[in-house]
């Protein structure tokens, strides 16, 4: 447990990464950002939501702008912020704009609303002052192109779901190596110098889903969440995240035990039901922990101007 006053941890999803030094630089960038602003007595809410715009804006991760793509060809994306005394704001199947989250902080701080979707979310953005955004990177392009022609298994599955109106399959740790390596979120969790945390979460979705999907990025106590014992933000598969309400499981646990013990069980849990499943967490002594059952998650930190990153060490849950 590490009882630095203030301190920033922040990943860029989970799943199989082939270029660990740009996420690792990407990271860097976002988390540098946000201790500074730390640093300068900024809320944790600032710094989550700056950092997490930094990797929106970074076209490697699956987010903003490298958002990848459905079975449509369309981008459509999810995020969500919440702080420790419970305020929240979140979007669902957003498109047209650069960054989800600063839409989500919005509708935390303009609005008697949670969560907007779709249309009525892209609308809000636009009332907002949000200019209209759609660029589509040649990586989501490839990334699509490579599901469809490798025929992968989950894809097709996808494409039965549709007809028949059933429920899609879960892609469990490990069952698809190509679907594993599309998964991707973005997020970041901060302690600043009252002790008070803040959790922001960001998607781009699994590449070749139904439009419509939202996924846990959006959903209070899914992928996000922040409570009286801590905060965390998740990554992975987002329909088994919802259906475990993970983040909250996750800092529900840090009332009790240290955070690096509650990520510890949460991730042992995870692996014996084959979820790909990853998160970051403070819980509000100031311990942070980490960990992922996926073959990798990128993430870092940095508490008493030290900055940790992963390609440091394995990843194992601390």
């Amino acid at each position: 447990m590490n009882s630095s006053p203030l301190g920033i941890i922040c990943h860029g999803g989970a799943g199989t990464i082939d270029d660990k030094a740009a996420y690792a630089a990407g990271l860097t960038e976002a988390i540098d950002e946000g201790y500074r602003l730390l640093r300068q007595s900024a809320s944790a809410m600032e710094a989550v939501v700056t950092a997490v715009r930094m990797m929106e804006d970074n076209p490697l991760y699956n987010a903003g702008t490298g958002s990848d793509l459905t079975i449509d060809w369309q981008t459509e994306m999810d995020a969500s912020l919440m702080t420790q005394e419970g305020r929240f704001g979140g979007v669902a199947g957003i498109a047209g704009v650069k960054n989800p989250i600063l839409v989500a902080q919005k509708v935390m701080t303009e609005t008697d609303h949670l969560l907007l979707c779709g249309f009525g979310a892209t609308e809000f953005a636009r009332r907002m002052g949000f200019e209209d955004y759609n660029v589509v990177t040649e990586r989501a392009l490839a990334r699509l192109r490579e599901v469809i022609d490798h025929g992968s298994k989950y894809f097709h599955k996808m494409n039965e779901q549709r007809l028949s109106d059933g429920v899609p399959p879960t892609p469990e740790t490990g069952e698809d190596p190509l679907i594993e390596k599309k998964m991707g979120t973005v997020g970041a969790v901060a302690r600043d110098k009252h002790g008070n945390l803040a959790v922001a979460t960001s998607s781009g979705g699994i590449v070749g889903r139904m439009r419509g999907r939202v996924g846990d990025a959006a959903i209070l106590g899914a992928g996000t969440y922040a409570g009286p014992g801590g905060a965390v933000s998740c990554t992975g598969h987002g329909e088994e995240i919802m259906r475990r309400s993970l983040a909250r499981d996750i800092v529900e646990r840090m009332t009790t035990m240290p955070a690096s013990t509650a990520m510890t069980l949460a991730v042992a849990e995870a692996r014996r039901k084959k979820l790909a499943f990853g998160a970051i967490g403070f819980d509000a002594r100031g311990g942070i922990c980490y960990g992922h059952t996926t073959p990798d998650m990128a993430y870092g930190y940095k508490v008493a101007e030290r900055l940790f990153l992963f390609t440091e060490e394995k990843g194992k849950p601390h």
